[in-house]
C-alpha cells in the first residue's frame, strides 16, 4: 500500500520535540467504562463524510465529491427525516467544565472549541473557558494548527488543564483551545471538541508535541489498554484499563500494530463477500482503524467484488460515490485480521438515502484510492469489539464480533 509517511508529516511537522510525561496523580490503578451520549440529529451524507475524511488526512477533495457535499451543506439538495440519524459523543470534563467530545483514534490531539473564538462559529456548542478553570495554565509559545489543502482549518493556543474521563484524571493534560476556526471546518465538526487516541507522535502542537489523554493516564490503569464498542443506532462505550468479555462473542484475535506513522495500522490478510467466508485470503493490504471516520475505504479488489454482487449498485459520477438501491438485499462483507474472519453485516453497508425519494442510498463502503490507504471507520467498527493494547512491543489490537450481533444480512 502507499506509505502514510507523508500523512504523518502533514499532521505533525518534522523537528518537533515531545513533551515530558504528563504529571498524572493517582492513588491506585483502576479501570472504567464510559458510555456515549446522544447529541442530536445529523444529516448522513456520503459526500459530506468523504470530504471530511479527505480533509482530515490532507488529501485533495475530488471535484465531484466537493460539489455534492457543498450541495448538501448549503441545503440546495433536498433532505428528509430518513437521511438523518442520531449521533453520539462522549462526556469529558475539561477544567471542571462538562463537554461532549468525539473520541477519534485517527488523531493525536485533544482540541476544543473555546470562548476565545468568534461567536459565528460557536453556535450550539459548549465552549471551554480557561478563565473558569482553577487548574488551567497557558503553555507559553505552544500553538497548534490543523490546515487543510483548501485553506480551511483551525488553530489556537495550548493550556495544561485537568481532564477527567470516567473518574480517571490527567491533572496536567494538554488542551488545545481553538482561537480561530474556519466556517467550513466548523460545519464539519458537530461537537464541542475532539479527543484523539492515536499515538502522540502525530500530535500537532508546536514546537513541543504533547501526549494524548491515554498516554497521560495509561500508567494509572489496571491494564495498558482501551477498548471500543461502537453501536448501530444506540450509544456505544469505551473501556479503559480492562477488557470486557461480556461485550464480545468467542475469543479475541490479536494482530500487531505498526505505529511508526502514529496510527493504529495493521495487516489485513483477505476478504470475503457473502456467507461463503473469505474467498480471497491471498489478497493482503494494510488498514488504519479510525473511530473519527464514518465510512470504510477499501482497495478496488474487495470494493468491486462487493458491489458486483449487489444488483443495481453503481458508481455515481455526480456524487463521486458508490450508490445502491435502498431496498437491495446486501451480502455480508468480511475482512481477515489476525487469522479471524470479522463480519460487517450487509445491512450496515447501506449508509443513507441520496435524496428525498428514498430509492437510492449511499454505500457505506467507498474506494480507498483517493486517500491512498485502507481506512476502516464506523461502518466496519460498529459490529466489533476492538482492543487497543500498548502493553506489548509492538502494540497490538484485539478483535472480536460484538456480543449478540446478528451478522446475517
Amino acid at each position: 500500500m502507499p506509505s502514510v509517511h507523508s500523512l504523518a508529516t502533514f499532521l505533525a511537522l518534522a523537528g518537533a520535540t515531545f513533551a515530558a510525561p504528563t504529571n498524572t496523580h493517582v492513588f491506585s490503578k483502576r479501570s472504567f467504562s464510559i458510555n456515549q451520549v446522544a447529541r442530536g440529529q445529523r444529516l448522513k451524507s456520503a459526500p459530506l463524510e468523504m470530504r471530511r475524511t479527505y480533509r482530515k488526512y490532507g488529501k485533495p477533495v475530488p471535484t465531484q465529491v466537493d460539489r455534492a457535499a457543498a450541495a448538501v451543506s448549503t441545503g440546495s439538495a433536498p433532505a428528509n427525516p430518513a437521511q438523518y440519524d442520531q449521533y453520539y459523543l462522549t462526556p469529558v470534563e475539561v477544567g471542571g467544565q462538562d463537554l461532549e467530545l468525539d473520541i477519534d483514534t485517527g488523531s493525536g490531539d485533544l482540541w476544543v472549541f473555546s470562548t476565545m473564538m468568534n461567536s459565528t462559529t460557536t453556535s450550539g456548542r459548549t465552549l471551554y473557558d480557561p478563565a473558569r478553570s482553577n487548574s488551567s495554565d497557558l503553555l507559553e509559545d505552544e500553538t497548534w494548527r490543523i490546515q487543510y489543502g483548501d485553506g480551511s482549518g483551525a488553530a489556537g493556543v495550548v493550556y495544561a488543564d485537568k481532564v477527567v474521563v470516567g473518574g480517571v484524571t490527567a491533572t496536567s493534560q494538554a488542551v488545545e483551545a481553538a482561537t480561530s476556526v474556519s466556517r467550513s471546518f466548523a460545519e464539519d465538526a458537530d461537537m464541542d471538541g475532539l479527543m484523539g487516541l492515536s499515538f502522540g507522535s502525530i500530535n500537532t502542537v508546536e514546537p513541543t508535541r504533547q501526549q494524548t489523554f491515554f498516554e497521560s493516564v495509561v500508567g494509572s490503569l489496571d491494564e495498558p489498554v482501551f477498548a471500543v464498542t461502537l453501536k448501530s443506532g444506540e450509544p456505544g462505550s469505551y473501556d479503559f484499563g480492562f477488557v470486557d468479555p461480556a461485550k464480545y462473542d468467542g475469543e479475541l484475535t490479536y494482530v500487531d500494530v505498526d505505529s511508526s506513522d502514529g496510527f493504529w495500522q495493521f495487516a489485513v490478510d483477505g476478504y470475503g463477500v457473502g456467507g461463503s467466508g473469505p474467498a480471497n485470503s491471498s489478497s493482503s493490504f494494510t488498514c488504519i482503524a479510525d473511530t473519527g471516520s464514518s465510512l470504510m475505504y477499501v482497495p478496488s479488489g474487495p470494493l468491486n467484488e462487493y458491489y458486483g454482487a449487489v444488483e443495481g449498485a453503481t458508481f455515481d459520477r455526480f456524487q463521486g460515490a458508490w450508490t445502491l438501491p435502498c431496498d437491495a438485499e446486501l451480502p455480508d462483507f468480511s475482512l481477515v485480521i489476525g487469522g479471524a474472519s470479522l463480519v460487517v453485516p450487509g445491512r450496515f453497508v447501506s449508509y443513507a438515502p441520496v435524496d428525498d425519494t428514498n430509492e437510492t442510498c449511499y454505500g457505506g463502503m467507498q474506494s480507498s484510492a483517493g486517500i491512498g490507504f485502507c481506512l476502516l471507520g464506523d461502518v466496519f467498527l460498529k459490529g466489533l469489539y476492538v482492543v487497543h493494547d500498548v502493553g506489548t512491543s509492538p502494540p497490538r489490537m484485539g478483535w472480536a464480533q460484538q456480543a449478540g450481533l446478528d451478522v446475517g444480512s
